[in-house]
């Protein structure tokens, strides 16, 4: 039977988490969570992911798994909280040591943060499978927009993080250190060479010009035919000119400081100073 998928819509990172469950049993995975935070005051808050863990443990699901489609630029995760309240492993590709090795550069992170991804309790590669219950997920290696994104295919359910978004509004960035638009084609082939209907849960919706509610939620086959990007038989030069030159128009997320920080290290803060305080660093011409 295919998954049960649960959607959870952050408006203020424009963020969609999902809770898959086997419909079948009890036990679910929760994908792409979201840690509230506040820039200005430097304050967290979990209203977001409570959000979750009260669905969760209404529905008496056990959690079995807290999977990252990819090291996040626009939110930060809410995977360590979620995994104290509800358990569970957290996951991501194994390519989040190039991220751990150029952002530990960028943010001048010392000897001390480990760029082996050990913060992590799973590093996946491609091929690689796991279980919810008695579903099968099976792992893509989709780069492009960072080094370690992964699409996780579970039934007839593709999760493809910020690889693609609704036919509507196209693609991921690229620009990112690290990124390609080049892989970023090359990766998207992956995802539409899954059977056409295949269903495809983006990580972030923005409202396409002309469209009037948020989406998240399409297939294989819509995205072959209709997206704005890459649909249509476009050429992989034709896409990397377009990819490139829109880029290098685009500002960088608001929250990519934190973000990066935090989710490179599986969702936890850097270390406090001895008064137990927490900092993070604000890198200047960096980014």
């Amino acid at each position: 039977m295919p998954p049960t998928v649960k959607a959870f819509f952050d408006d203020a990172t424009n963020t969609i988490s999902y809770v898959l469950r086997d419909p079948q049993g009890t036990a679910c995975a929760i994908i792409d969570s979201v840690l509230d935070f506040d820039y200005a005051s430097g304050r967290t808050d979990t209203a977001s992911a409570d959000q979750i863990i009260e669905w969760v443990r209404a529905e008496g699901l056990s959690v079995e798994w807290l999977l990252e489609t990819h090291v996040h630029a626009d939110h930060l995760s809410a995977a360590p909280y979620i995994q104290q309240e509800l358990g569970g492993k957290i996951g991501i590709g194994d390519r989040i040591t190039v991220v751990q090795d150029t952002f530990g550069k960028v943010f001048n992170e010392g000897t001390e943060f480990q760029r082996d991804g050990s913060q992590f309790d799973r590093l996946f590669v491609e091929g690689d499978s796991f279980h919810i219950g008695q579903l099968r997920g099976d792992v893509l290696h989709t780069p492009g927009h960072t080094p370690a994104c992964l699409t996780y295919v579970i039934g007839d359910a593709a999760f493809v993080g910020d690889t693609l978004f609704m036919p509507d509004f196209g693609t991921a960035r690229c620009d990112f250190p690290g990124g390609s638009s080049a892989a970023l084609y090359e990766s998207v082939q992956k995802i539409l060479a899954l059977p056409d209907e295949t269903r495809i849960f983006v990580c972030h919706d923005y409202k396409a010009p002309g469209r009037d509610e948020f989406a998240w939620e399409t297939t294989v086959g819509a995205e072959k035919a209709a997206n704005v990007h890459i649909g249509g038989g476009i050429s992989k030069a034709e896409f990397v000119e377009m990819r490139d030159a829109r880029d290098a128009t685009l500002a960088m997320p608001k929250l990519i400081v934190p973000s990066l920080q935090v989710n490179m290290r599986a969702g936890h803060m850097p270390a406090p100073d001895e008064q137990g305080d927490v900092f993070l660093k604000v890198p200047i011409n960096k980014l």
